[in-house]
């Protein structure tokens, strides 16, 4: 099952080709992204179309859903469905809610006051993946701190399914969050789309969501390309689950396999103490694959997989910070002490009885995070991922004053005059 590989005995080569990933060393993602949005820019509705019935093998009459569709769908799920959303909605907003924070004024010197104050984005674009699996849990994890930012115009784009519309746990969640229309884009058509706009797609100020390599590239292009920024490269889903001796081999393979279940260029990866429980979480990752509905995609994912022996749960640290995973699992009993040498991931889960998919649903915290090593560099979405903070200033007479002199001679010094000037003018008048 896992190819096993000796921390110890990895030089500083191979240890950088053991945690690379998604990698486009052809260009050949890269070439087919830029072609798409090329397209999308030039011909707008109609290249979105011709996507979604090359790509999605589905004729639209339209782009979108509006509020009487999205109605039609929400009320095909049951109660207990409907309960089920709900309640990671309460969590996630109860979560994120605690992230909205004023900051003081702060005087920096007699007469001097300084602060931040936030602004909503005022348009923004989310992107809810479809493919092998569609995840309303995205829309709420996207959708939640955009509203508790106060984004004024929240377009989402997913792809549309086999029917041409959405499928109603993504239609309840759209109620949820008051969201009253959905277009029915995918894949780098939608992030160019939203980038540029089109007849029908507004054009927003950032996107966000994860997505696969050429959502995630298609992101990272118009970036340079469109005059709009994005959340953070969040590529393919990966998993790092250390263990040691105490933790449960069964539920060290249901959280690797959690993950590969998301498509084929996941990534799991298994860090142990011992050889022991390597060969026990391989014989596990055996059984619980065999009866996996998503056989198929899990296996590929398994097999693009490894397993890491370290000598002790500091080495184990060592290799998942050189990793930077977006989510770490710590499966042992010395989970404490190991938090405060944890300095990238995504998210951490801690102890035996934390699954991922617990905060990939409804503990509170989100799931949308930087993948393929961008855990070293960025965080996780939150409400702070959906606002702008502007800094204010405001100087009285005093504070003139006291000032006044030290921005004249740093702007002199600096040969820039007129920035003096703009002080000495004050001063004498």
């Amino acid at each position: 099952m896992l190819k096993t590989f000796e921390y110890a005995q990895l030089n500083p080569i191979e240890l950088q080709e053991l945690t690379t990933r998604n990698t486009d060393p052809s260009h050949a993602i890269q070439d087919t992204v830029l072609d798409i949005i090329q397209e999308v820019r030039q011909n707008g509705d109609k290249a979105l179309i011709s996507y979604a019935q090359q790509f999605d093998k589905v004729e639209l009459e339209k782009l979108y859903l509006d509020a009487n569709d999205i109605d039609a769908l929400a009320s095909t799920i049951n109660r207990e469905q409907q309960r089920a959303l709900e309640i990671a909605f309460q969590n996630i907003h109860k979560f994120h809610s605690s992230q909205v924070k004023r900051e003081r004024v702060v005087e920096t010197t007699i007469g001097v006051k300084c602060w931040r104050e936030i602004r909503p984005i005022e348009k923004v674009g989310l992107y809810i993946p479809g493919g092998s699996a569609v995840l309303p849990s995205t829309l709420l994890m996207l959708g939640v701190p955009a509203r508790i930012a106060g984004c004024k115009e929240i377009i989402v784009c997913s792809p549309p399914q086999k029917s041409g519309k959405i499928n109603g746990f993504v239609a309840y969640c759209l109620k949820l969050l008051k969201i009253e229309r959905i277009y029915l884009v995918g894949g780098a058509q939608a992030i160019a789309a939203m980038a540029f706009g089109s007849e029908t797609i507004p054009k927003v100020d950032k996107i966000f969501g994860p997505g696969n390599q050429f959502v995630t590239k298609a992101k990272s292009i118009v970036q340079g390309m469109a005059n709009v920024s994005i959340d953070m490269p969040a590529g393919p889903s990966e998993v790092l689950v250390i263990a040691d001796e105490t933790a449960t081999p069964a539920y060290v393979a249901a959280d690797l396999l959690a993950q590969a279940e998301h498509g084929a260029d996941s990534q799991a990866v298994l860090v142990a103490t011992s050889k022991d429980i390597i060969e026990a979480v391989n014989l596990e990752l055996e059984k619980q694959l065999a009866i996996l509905p998503r056989f198929e995609l899990a296996s590929k994912a398994i097999e693009n997989s490894y397993a890491v022996l370290a000598t002790d749960l500091n080495e184990a640290l060592a290799f998942s910070n050189y990793y930077a995973p977006e989510h770490l699992i710590l499966e042992t009993d010395q989970w404490e002490r190991l938090v405060r040498l944890i300095l990238n991931a995504g998210s951490v889960f801690l102890g035996h009885l934390t699954p991922e998919s617990a905060g990939d649903y409804a503990s509170g915290t989100n799931h949308t995070l930087p993948t393929s090593g961008y855990a070293r560099s960025y965080s996780g979405v939150s409400v702070d991922s959906f606002v702008k903070k502007i800094t204010f200033q405001h100087i009285s007479p005093e504070g003139l004053l006291n000032i006044g002199s030290t921005v004249e001679i740093l702007a002199e010094l600096e040969g820039l005059h007129a920035h003096k000037n703009a002080v000495t003018i004050r001063k004498e008048n």
